[in-house]
């Protein structure tokens, strides 16, 4: 069955007119925000029967909180929080705005979102874009209901020092941890110069601490950490995160390898049907994520269910396309699924899809054979 969205009007923006896909997602926010701020209900009507699948089957409680389905919106497309109002009428079960700092930032030099329609892929380069905590905190106060969860995902300014991240992340989740069901330290992204090295232990510990402390209503606070990390690494963060009561991990965020990339050059832009430039992707700073991201990040989610012995939930991300992804997720551990360039490659249609076929799967418990009870974590294989 021809998907229009996917077999037509994708590569005729992207590969034929060569639009700058940024400027699309923005154009599409804006429409949507217009579509939340004027309760157009004939339009969300419309749009929860054409993509909203419901079925109590695919409820998930955690944290204390109910999600309609376990598939969610990753952070990062809907940084600040433009149409928190409509992704319930698109079929998601929950929404994670952000990544949000305490101050505006305009984020990285453009151009810094590209397609790569070979590999099912983009490579983003964003830098943390977004109109700051008090702003998102205004418009998630004037939300008018919340039918699904909202996580907030924190960030590091980029010019904040590292050794001052922890009071960065203090500072916006004092703002906003009235507002958000669920909380997410992002120290993963490969956007922010530094940022990654506050996945180390040492480096991340004064900032789960100081949140933690602030923490009094005991909001659901995860990491989301890289899929490059050796599993020592991993096994460090599964420590604090014991330590420091962690409600989850959010597994993962994109990657830096480039060595299983079909792409070799990046589009260009802005000149229909002309001849791509020739910009060698590995020059090219900024993450993967799509379809090359799936597998890692899967073995991530199975080695994180298979150390916790399953007591630590997990919320998987990073390409998700198919219902055969989202049972891979699920299977290797994962309580919630989270998409993002999937969705920006399949269309909308793709939520429904998706939801059907897990109404109607029963997907097994993950495969996990549990190690000898002193076994260290990091003898434990992924």
């Amino acid at each position: 069955m021809v998907n229009l969205y996917r077999d037509v009007l994708w590569p005729l923006l992207f590969s034929g007119l060569r639009a700058d896909p940024e400027a699309v997602k923005m154009g599409l926010l804006r429409a949507l925000h217009w579509i939340d701020a004027t309760q157009a209900t004939g339009i969300l009507s419309a749009l929860e029967r054409l993509f909203c699948y419901r079925d109590p089957r695919l409820a998930v409680s955690l944290w204390g909180l109910t999600f309609p389905n376990p598939l969610g919106l990753a952070a990062g497309f809907d940084k600040d929080g433009l149409a928190l109002g409509v992704w319930p009428s698109l079929g998601f079960g929950f929404v994670e705005v952000g990544t949000v700092t305490p101050q505006p930032q305009p984020g990285n030099p453009k151009p810094r979102l590209f397609q790569l329609p070979q590999d099912r892929a983009a490579l983003n380069r964003m830098g943390f874009n977004n109109q700051g905590a008090a702003a998102l905190a205004e418009r998630l106060r004037r939300l008018h209901q919340r039918p699904i969860p909202i996580g907030i995902n924190l960030g590091k300014a980029k010019i904040t020092p590292l050794e001052e991240a922890a009071a960065d992340y203090l500072a916006s989740f004092r703002l906003l941890q009235d507002l958000g069901d669920y909380f997410v330290v992002n120290v993963s992204s490969p956007n922010t110069p530094g940022l990654r090295s506050l996945q180390a232990a040492e480096q991340l510990e004064p900032i789960l601490s100081a949140l933690q402390r602030e923490n009094q209503k005991r909001k659901p606070l995860l990491v989301k950490i890289a899929p490059d990390l050796d599993w020592p690494d991993i096994d460090s963060i599964l420590e604090l995160a014991q330590d420091h009561q962690l409600a989850g991990i959010v597994a993962t965020n994109t990657t830096l390898r480039r060595d299983n990339l079909k792409t070799r050059f990046l589009p260009g832009r802005g000149i229909p049907f002309a001849p791509a430039e020739s910009r060698p992707i590995l020059a090219e700073a900024g993450g993967i994520s799509g379809a090359p991201l799936r597998e890692r990040s899967t073995q991530v989610i199975r080695y994180i269910h298979r150390s916790t012995q399953g007591k630590l939930p997990i919320i998987g991300v990073g390409g998700i396309f198919t219902l055969a992804d989202a049972l891979e997720k699920l299977e290797a551990g994962a309580s919630l699924l989270q998409v993002y360039t999937g969705w920006v490659y399949e269309g909308p249609g793709m939520v429904p899809q998706l939801l059907r076929g897990l109404a109607r799967s029963s997907p097994p418990s993950p495969d996990v054979t549990l190690p000898p009870e002193n076994t260290p974590v990091g003898q434990i294989q992924a």
